[in-house]
C-alpha cells in the first residue's frame, strides 16, 4: 500500500464529529473521506451502500477479517462490526487526496497507531455528559436502553482523550468549524 497523509476523528457518539467531517469534506478538496464497513442495518432511507457505509453481512465482513482487508476492526456493539478496509484508503490516496476519518475512539487509536506521525488524530468531545445526553435524545434514534449503552460507552471513551493529538471542544459548531479548519490546514501544510 503507498502512503499519503490521514487525518482521523474519533468522539463518543453523539458529540457532533459527522457534522464537523461533512463540513471539512465541503469547505476542502484535498480530503477524501474513508467509508467504514459495517454490519449493522442501514438508518431509514437516507442511507446509502458505498456512499454513508459499505454494509456487509456478518459472514462477509469475518471472511475480510481472515484476509487481512482491514487496516482496524472491531466489534463495537455485539453482532455489529465496524472496519476500515486498506483498499478504501488507497482509492482516496490514489486520487491524491488525504483520507479523512470519521470513527469511534477506539478505530480511532488503532488508526493512529497504524498511520503514525503521517496522521493528525483529533479528539471532538462536548462540554458535559448532559449535552450529550440531550443530544442523543434529541436525534429521536435512541430507546432508553440504547441511550444508556451509548452513554456507558461514552464515559469510558472519554478516558482515551489524552492518547490523541488534540482534543476539539464542540460547544458551538460555528467555532468547532473553524477550529478543525485551522487544525486540519495546518497539519497539510507541515511538510
Amino acid at each position: 500500500m503507498s502512503s499519503g497523509k490521514a487525518i482521523i476523528f474519533s468522539a463518543p457518539s453523539g458529540s457532533g464529529k459527522t457534522t464537523i467531517v461533512k463540513h471539512l469534506l465541503k469547505s476542502n478538496p484535498q480530503l477524501g473521506f474513508s467509508i467504514s464497513a459495517c454490519t449493522r442495518d442501514k438508518r431509514g432511507r437516507e442511507e446509502q451502500n458505498g456512499k454513508d457505509y459499505y454494509f456487509l453481512t456478518p459472514e462477509e465482513f469475518k471472511s475480510k477479517i481472515d484476509q487481512g482487508a482491514f487496516v482496524e476492526w472491531e466489534e463495537v456493539y455485539e453482532g455489529n462490526f465496524y472496519g476500515t478496509l486498506k483498499e478504501e484508503i488507497q482509492r482516496i490516496w490514489d486520487e491524491g487526496k488525504t483520507v479523512i476519518f470519521d470513527v469511534d475512539v477506539k478505530g480511532g487509536l488503532h488508526l493512529k497507531e497504524y498511520f503514525g506521525d503521517n496522521a493528525l488524530a483529533i479528539f471532538v468531545k462536548v462540554p458535559s455528559l448532559d449535552i450529550l445526553t440531550n443530544r442523543l435524545r434529541d436525534r429521536g434514534t435512541e430507546s432508553e436502553e440504547s441511550l444508556s449503552r451509548r452513554l456507558y460507552k461514552a464515559k469510558f471513551e472519554m478516558s482515551f482523550e489524552e492518547q490523541f493529538d488534540v482534543s476539539l471542544v464542540n460547544d458551538d459548531i460555528e467555532k468547532s468549524f473553524l477550529e478543525a479548519e485551522a487544525l486540519v490546514n495546518g497539519f497539510l501544510n507541515k511538510q
